[in-house]
């Protein structure tokens, strides 16, 4: 890809000490501390006074996807475990229909202690209802996996019964009853995600009730956030890392809201900052008469730089005038993008974010919002007791113009 900036793999990393990383959620969620960085200002506070920091009248943009108990662990007539961690829908690959079919599925998958299972099928025999529910996978081919199972319940019942959560790898742990909550936000809906949108876990009702209250709107979205999320960047050069594509759904309504907002736009994690700033390059293509209804489209990982420049209101009048002549009531695609110093924010004034992980596409996004000042943004992090990663605290991000 011509034109991007070169960036080095070493401008994204920082030490991060083992003790720092976050273990366990706090008892209370919006104890969590927040940092507050202005330009090269930063302020250390409790989450649960986040509404200070915020313009009248700004708009929260939440993801709403649910994690899904997605591990599933089988054992052999051998005795040997095999690990079978669902990824994403296959056959069908819509979320929703993969979720609620009540017989049989196939998800691609990472299958662990794989050399074990070489073929054949598993077996899981577990109560549901008072009643045996039999689960069966069959391994199909290296990345996909077909479940049966009897009782007609649902697929996602059939996770939640006899799947676990899949917590992050680097905590270092199993999953834990109270992941079942505290792995989720207060906010999550739609099933579907293999990992949390976890700027949103400082969050609780009687928060969200409160800058309701302060006259701040709150918009959702849903992008199912996916294992590549933990994917470190390992090139030297990290332009030359793929992204992971995610499934994400906008409803037409959301969108004219969007439009209709006067105050700030603050994204509710790197999630929704990618899904918001997706919607160019949808408007683009039904702009120019590339987009076909009833299809999932895709946003590649350089798409957006390729297209010619666009505003808030002009990519998000496109969409909508297209949705309202086609009778669409919502906007389903999957995004792969990529962003790095030099993106172009149209949706993005504000950003509730957490600590994210050295070398990884994540921190890249806060890098190309806030430009070198992360790396001091990090350094007070780690000079007053902020905790890292997922179930860590957490920044609000007011950047300078010049790098919005």
């Amino acid at each position: 890809m011509n034109g991007l900036p070169k960036i080095l793999l070493t401008e994204i990393n920082y030490p991060l000490p083992e003790d720092r990383i976050a273990k366990y959620p706090l008892k209370n969620r919006d104890d969590s501390l927040l940092l507050i960085a202005t330009g090269d200002r930063y302020q250390k506070d409790v989450f649960s006074h986040a509404g200070q920091y915020l313009a009248p009248e700004s708009m929260l943009v939440f993801n709403n996807t649910r994690v899904i108990q997605a591990r599933f662990l089988f054992h052999k007539t051998t005795g040997a475990a095999i690990e079978i961690f669902c990824l994403e829908p296959y056959t069908p690959s819509d979320y929703g229909l993969s979720l609620n079919a009540t017989s049989t599925v196939i998800w691609k998958c990472m299958v662990g202690n794989a050399k074990k299972w070489k073929s054949g099928t598993l077996e899981m025999v577990t109560d549901f209802d008072s009643k045996k529910l039999l689960v069966k996978s069959t391994r199909l081919e290296d990345e996909t996996v077909r479940f049966d199972w009897n009782q007609g319940i649902p697929f996602y019942k059939v996770l939640e019964t006899c799947g676990s959560i899949p917590v992050p790898p680097y905590l270092n742990r199993k999953s834990e009853a109270l992941d079942k909550t505290r792995y989720q936000t207060v906010y999550s809906k739609i099933n579907g995600s293999v990992a949390a949108p976890t700027a949103g876990l400082h969050f609780t009702p009687q928060l969200i009730e409160k800058l309701g209250g302060e006259g701040h709107y709150f918009e959702e979205l849903t992008l199912h956030v996916g294992a590549g999320t933990f994917k470190p960047v390992q090139h030297e050069i990290v332009t030359e890392h793929t992204m992971h594509p995610e499934f994400f759904v906008i409803s037409l309504t959301m969108l004219k809201n969007l439009l209709n907002h006067k105050g700030h736009i603050i994204p509710v994690g790197t999630t929704s900052v990618r899904t918001l700033e997706s919607l160019s390059y949808i408007a683009y293509l039904m702009k120019t008469g590339q987009f076909t209804p009833g299809q999932t489209h895709k946003v590649g990982q350089w798409d957006i730089y390729n297209i010619p420049q666009t505003t808030k209101q002009e990519a998000l009048e496109n969409i909508i005038d297209y949705m309202q002549k086609q009778q669409m009531e919502s906007l389903h695609a999957v995004t792969s993008l990529m962003i790095v110093p030099g993106f172009r924010f149209l949706f993005t004034d504000r950003l509730f974010t957490n600590f994210h992980q050295p070398g990884s596409t994540l921190l890249l996004l806060v890098y190309a919002l806030m430009g070198e000042k992360w790396k001091d943004m990090y350094q007070y992090a780690l000079d007053h007791d902020f905790r890292f990663l997922s179930y860590g605290d957490s920044c609000l991000i007011i950047p300078q113009k010049s790098h919005v």
